[in-house]
């Protein structure tokens, strides 16, 4: 206080307030109501682990893991590499960069209602949509899309990726800019190819960007929500049910607030599960990216 931390502590104050009042306050209103029995109208009732309990009673719980394990794999495995390429090789135009940044970030503009809703019509089953007139043209049959339970997780990816990738790819577009040419420089004289020049300077240089990216996109994809809610509904036969949905079913889908136990507590289980996962990865990955 006597090197001026009280007037420091009341500029805060009115951040700390709000913060709390509209963060903490019901983060920790949701811990309580996950042991409590509630329709929200009526007087809640402690009901202990009763929730928790049910949640891993239900079937469904342990279909919408996997689920959200499949999407999540495959917009890692699709989503992660596919930023850092483009901007690479938009970082290697020297002209028109700009129109290639914009036309690469134009989706995320979209609002994401607006984008599932228009590639819905993308994915049309029948002959004349777009995407199966588009293989129609190389002789490849009409494809069922979002309509069967093994292409739908894989569709609902796939637009995923288109609307979130360019956010991604303006990260890297600036973490490339601060990427010293000598090194470029001296990684050709030393004789490297292009693969040798992305593997030994680029992606070294780039490596806590690309940490950070990773555990970005792994919090993402588990709380994965809007794709199947939109697209499918969670089916078909349950088959694009994720964590998200089935929360939203426990509380809203049965008679209002019958749930809301239930979903709370899947909740709470779902956020300590990232909160550990960020905390581990963090620990296990500080060491590389400060090497």
């Amino acid at each position: 206080m006597q090197r001026g931390g009280l007037t420091t502590l009341l500029f805060l104050l009115p951040t700390l307030i709000i913060f709390g009042v509209f963060s903490w306050t019901p983060i920790v209103e949701a811990v309580v109501m996950s042991f409590q029995k509630t329709n929200l109208v009526t007087p809640a009732v402690f009901v202990g682990w009763d929730n928790f309990r049910a949640v891993f009673d239900d079937p469904l719980f342990w279909t919408a893991i996997r689920n959200t394990g499949y999407f999540a794999a495959l917009a890692l495995l699709f989503g992660y590499p596919l930023p850092l390429v483009a901007a690479v090789l938009m970082s290697e135009f020297k002209r028109m960069k700009g129109l290639y940044s914009v036309l690469a970030y134009l989706p995320v503009v979209i609002p994401p209602v607006v984008s599932v809703l228009l590639w819905k019509i993308f994915y049309d089953a029948n002959p004349n949509g777009v995407f199966n007139q588009i293989l129609g043209w190389f002789g490849i049959p009409a494809q069922p899309w979002i309509q069967s339970a093994a292409s739908a997780m894989p569709s609902l990816v796939l637009e995923a990726t288109w609307a979130a990738a360019g956010s991604t790819i303006i990260i890297y577009l600036a973490a490339l800019t601060s990427v010293a040419p000598e090194l470029y420089d001296a990684a050709e004289v030393d004789g490297a190819s292009v693969w040798g020049k992305i593997w030994h300077v680029t992606l070294p240089q780039l490596r806590g960007i690309l940490f950070i990216t990773l555990i970005l996109q792994i919090i993402a994809t588990a709380q994965v929500f809007l794709q199947p809610f939109l697209f499918t509904g969670g089916g078909p036969a349950n088959s694009t049910t994720t964590i998200l949905l089935l929360i939203y079913q426990y509380a809203f889908t049965n008679s209002l607030g019958v749930g809301v136990g239930k979903a709370t507590a899947l909740s709470l289980m779902l956020a300590v599960f990232l909160a550990v996962l960020s905390i581990v990865y963090f620990r296990v990955t500080k060491r590389w990216s400060d090497n």
